[in-house]
């Protein structure tokens, strides 16, 4: 691998993808289109980044038939895949309606288990991406903010996905921003919606950090210290059925595009066009 090196960590799970064919029907049932994936936010990021630059995934997964299964496919697209083995494989039932928007009911099982990571499994970062689902569960949360120092003191950068409004909303957004400054990301990536609970656009508590913002087919917000805002226009896509995964594709986009030295711009760019190729397939799954 070459020295620069994007590692991932946090969650690896198996996604149950279900489109629905009507409105979803109280009490009884309702026509879908089911499918079965790899998922977890972070394992998405790895999947996609693995195909564009050299990454490493490091989590946990159950000691099961599913865990194994979902590290082999994850490796199957170059990712240099290291899980602990404990547990129980973590489910995400994912609902996909007519628009392509989801609604996910998460479980985290192994995932949030990972700890007493084998310090070599660092070595030769350049940078470290991790999702907030890892950094507020434990003791997933205390083995990623230690990651996150190793990397400090390695002087590799570090990103966070701001991951979920129903997360944010559970632990609040004092206690968030704090975590934020301890974590000191590079890159901070959220969506509209996360963006306006953490009042991001308007105040720079993060004074060191570049916030990017997607909006969907709107043009992404890039905020970088000392700048006036950065817009970059998304490309149309069409077809659009499920938008899974998309944020994760994004990120590794903008993270390989920042590796090999795009601008931030170009980073925006390469994030869409990655992202573009999720939109119309099962979960978090390329379109080939």
């Amino acid at each position: 691998m070459s020295e620069r090196v994007l590692g991932v960590l946090g969650d690896l799970v198996e996604d149950i993808v279900v489109w629905l064919a009507e409105p979803l029907r109280e009490a009884t049932d309702t026509q879908v289109d089911l499918y079965r994936t790899r998922g977890g936010s972070a394992a998405n990021v790895a999947m996609f980044a693995g195909t564009r630059h050299p990454t490493r995934f490091i989590g946990c997964v159950g000691d099961d038939a599913v865990g194994g299964a979902l590290a082999a496919e994850l490796a199957s697209y170059g990712v240099d895949v290291r899980v602990q083995r404990r547990g129980t494989t973590g489910t995400v039932v994912v609902l996909v309606d007519d628009r392509g928007e989801r609604t996910m009911l998460p479980h985290q099982g192994a995932s949030a288990l990972l700890a007493d990571v084998d310090q070599h499994w660092y070595d030769d970062l350049a940078h470290l991406h991790v999702t907030a689902y890892s950094l507020v569960a434990r003791p997933v949360g205390d083995t990623a903010l230690a990651a996150v120092r190793r990397m400090h003191a390695q002087h590799a950068t570090v990103s966070v996905d701001v991951s979920s409004t129903g997360l944010l909303r559970r632990y609040g957004r004092s206690w968030f921003l704090q975590v934020l400054a301890g974590v000191r990301p590079r890159f901070l990536f959220a969506n509209r919606s996360e963006a306006a609970f953490l009042e991001l656009m308007r105040d720079r508590a993060l004074a060191e950090t570049v916030v990017v913002v997607k909006d969907g087919e709107h043009p992404t917000t890039v905020l970088a210290p000392g700048e006036p805002p950065l817009r970059v226009d998304v490309p149309h896509v069409d077809d659009v059925h499920d938008r899974t995964g998309a944020g994760d594709a994004f990120a590794a986009g903008f993270l390989t595009a920042y590796l090999r030295g795009a601008d931030l711009s170009g980073c925006a760019e390469a994030a869409h066009a990655t992202a573009a190729r999720v939109l119309r397939t099962p979960g978090a799954t390329l379109d080939r």
